[in-house]
């Protein structure tokens, strides 16, 4: 094969992976992860099947969801200097091919989701229809609530996780690590469209900096930091965890609240900013904190 000809093969492979937005399915994953380790395992034996299923199933969730949104928001990904190097405002991938990409990836992830239980393939119809239907079609360009009703997609990773291994539906622990990502992601993407509210403000998209006094937004995203460092106390009690999980929690609560404190006293673009960055890694610290209390306890 012409060398030429394998060049544009392996960047057109790496623009479709590019499409599907690694970093974000990658936190999914690791969510599934956690709701997986976590969730009560048969015979208390390692349930390897339902764990392998769930991972590749939230992959192919996460990554299609992920394409199908590049394909609606291509026209605003495309004014947008945030995001206008994407592949479909670029160019390097057609908005056909990303849809039938998106369809197949999403497509998979159901039946597979289902050989490891049926509650687990429901949760990830839940998740797709959310992310895909209710907020990027529906929600996203209407209504300042599009992060928080179209929020429960990304709480869904760890339900699959759960019941892909338990089988059943969540506990109250399950539960609570559901709404750890649900109440992260506000705090999360708020933040993100506070430093790049000319951008949303841009294309007519609805966050809540852009339709809500900046004074009040950032009262919001702080008050929204607030409720994780409440659910994450909530799951320590719920989980009936150890001194690790304290100490990881207390200290990642810690800073969260002094990252949005600082934001409150004196409002900027770079302090939302820090407060964002540190919401991935606030998410990671807690749920490994859980499972290797887990893995102490084997």
């Amino acid at each position: 094969m012409d060398a030429n000809v394998k060049t544009v093969q392996r960047n057109l492979v790496k623009e479709y992976y590019r499409l599907t937005k690694p970093p974000i399915w990658y936190l999914l994953v690791f969510t599934a992860f956690a709701g997986a380790f976590m969730a009560p395992w048969p015979d208390d034996a390692f349930p390897v099947v339902g764990f392998s299923l769930a991972i590749v199933a939230v992959i192919l969730g996460g990554a299609g969801c992920n394409t199908l949104t590049c394909y609606i928001d291509r026209d605003i990904d495309a004014i947008m200097p945030r995001t206008m190097d994407r592949p479909l405002p670029i160019g390097s991938v057609s908005p056909r091919g990303a849809l039938s990409y998106g369809l197949i990836l999403t497509g998979l992830a159901v039946p597979i989701s289902y050989l490891a239980s049926p509650w687990a393939a429901l949760f990830m119809i839940l998740g797709i229809l959310d992310n895909v239907v209710v907020y990027s079609m529906i929600l996203k360009r209407r209504s300042v609530s599009n992060i928080l009703l179209g929020g429960f997609s990304g709480g869904m990773p760890v339900l699959v996780g759960w019941s892909a291994v338990s089988g059943g539906i969540p506990s109250m622990l399950g539960v609570a690590m559901f709404l750890l990502v649900f109440i992260w992601i506000p705090s999360h993407i708020w933040s993100l469209s506070l430093r790049y509210k000319e951008d949303y403000d841009k294309v007519d998209v609805p966050m809540l900096p852009v339709v809500w006094k900046e004074s009040l937004s950032i009262r919001i995203i702080a008050l929204s930091s607030l409720a994780l460092v409440v659910i994450t106390a909530a799951a320590f009690f719920v989980g009936q965890f150890g001194i690790l999980y304290l100490i990881v929690s207390g200290i990642s609560a810690g800073i969260l609240l002094l990252l949005s404190l600082k934001l409150l006293v004196k409002p900027n673009q770079d302090r939302a900013w820090k407060l964002f960055k540190f919401t991935s890694p606030y998410l990671v610290f807690v749920f490994l904190a859980m499972v290797i209390e887990k893995i102490l306890l084997l």
